[in-house]
């Protein structure tokens, strides 16, 4: 077993600034060549402790401030223009910092393009739904309306 620490959030694992201790073939063949982990030294908990910091620095602070942002977004859509072909069918894909811009465009919060989730990747015009992260125990649905654009 391997102590790690993680330095970005890997899903099922922990979140930035964790100690987590994982199998030594998934340490040394996924996690540290990817840039996801770092071994865990002594001096490392400094380093544990600057992302923390930084985490916290980013985050929602608090569950109700959460809840009243995950209002705000249910409350009001996006719209997102962008090209596309005869057919309805994007030149590409909209990204996760596609939907965070516009929802700051929108009047709303400055939101992580890394909490945004989108189930299947977004490559038609039309309505779709994205989930957001706003803390721990809070997420919102949000309504992206693709639309043909220049």
């Amino acid at each position: 077993m391997s102590k790690l620490i993680l330095t970005h959030e890997v899903s099922g694992l922990g979140t930035a600034g964790d100690v987590v201790e994982v199998k030594d073939g998934y340490a040394r063949n996924y996690l540290v060549p990817r840039g996801l982990a770092t071994r865990w030294t002594k001096g490392g908990q400094k380093q544990v402790d600057q992302i923390q910091a930084a985490r916290k620095s980013r985050a929602i602070a608090t569950i109700e401030e959460a809840r009243d942002v995950r209002d705000r977004l249910q409350a009001n859509p996006v719209t997102i223009a962008v090209r596309s072909g005869d057919n309805g069918r994007l030149f590409g894909a909209v990204t996760t910092a596609d939907i965070a811009e516009a929802v700051k465009a929108a009047g709303g919060p400055q939101l992580d393009r890394r909490k945004i989730e989108v189930p299947t990747p977004i490559k038609a015009l039309g309505e779709h739904k994205v989930n957001v992260r706003l803390h721990e125990d809070v997420q919102a649905s949000l309504e992206v309306t693709v639309v043909p654009g220049t």
